[in-house]
């Protein structure tokens, strides 16, 4: 049991790769709000993330997110997770990017007055990204993770962008596993353009 929560939660404060004009270099914060099917729990978590390109088709990104899942009888769970790696990118159009990440994945769950529970491993993600319009723009992507302890699983993600400016945008986001379903909004800011 405890197994399959670490990697629901983890897919729960995953991010997806996106940014505006098809750039790979922002920094964005988010909120997020997680439900947990088959453990009948739910919460909310604030994270931050970023990508910072490397050369034309290779980017570093990184997140943190941070939450508190409650199973409404006073039992609350505290998560930390970190997920770090490397992305390449290429245009299959003037409008829409092939997007693949690896990445080194951690995450840390705590129980007042039970302690914790860490593990680690790796992800691998796909998606694409869509150019809409000069103010909008779309996601949808896959993301396998495999932990040393906790096992594997796959999930699935949507979202969009609304560019106010060249520079700030706000975004919505869902993203499910077998047993999770996660909405997020957060708001994002491009740099070097």
């Amino acid at each position: 049991m405890l197994r399959s929560a670490i990697i629901v939660l983890l897919f729960a404060f995953s991010t997806t790769i996106n940014a505006q004009d098809l750039s790979y270099n922002y920094v964005d914060a988010a909120y997020s709000q997680t439900e947990l099917d088959d453990f009948d729990v739910d919460g909310d978590s604030i994270g931050i993330s970023g990508a910072f390109e490397i050369n034309e088709n290779f980017f570093l990104f990184a997140g943190y997110g941070t939450g508190d899942l409650d199973d409404g009888f006073g039992t609350s769970v505290d998560i930390d997770q970190l997920s770090a790696g490397v992305g390449y990118h290429i245009p299959l159009s003037g409008q829409v990017d092939l997007v693949t990440g690896l990445s080194y994945e951690y995450v840390d769950l705590s129980v007042p007055g039970f302690g914790s529970v860490d593990d680690n491993g790796f992800g691998l993600s796909l998606g694409l990204r869509f150019a809409a319009t000069e103010q909008v723009e779309l996601n949808v992507g896959i993301k396998y993770i495999d932990l040393s302890d906790s096992g594997d699983d796959t999930g699935f993600g949507i979202g969009g962008l609304y560019n106010f400016t060249e520079n700030v945008s706000v975004g919505l986001s869902g993203n499910w596993t077998d047993d999770t379903s996660t909405y997020g909004i957060g708001g994002r800011f491009y740099f070097g353009q």
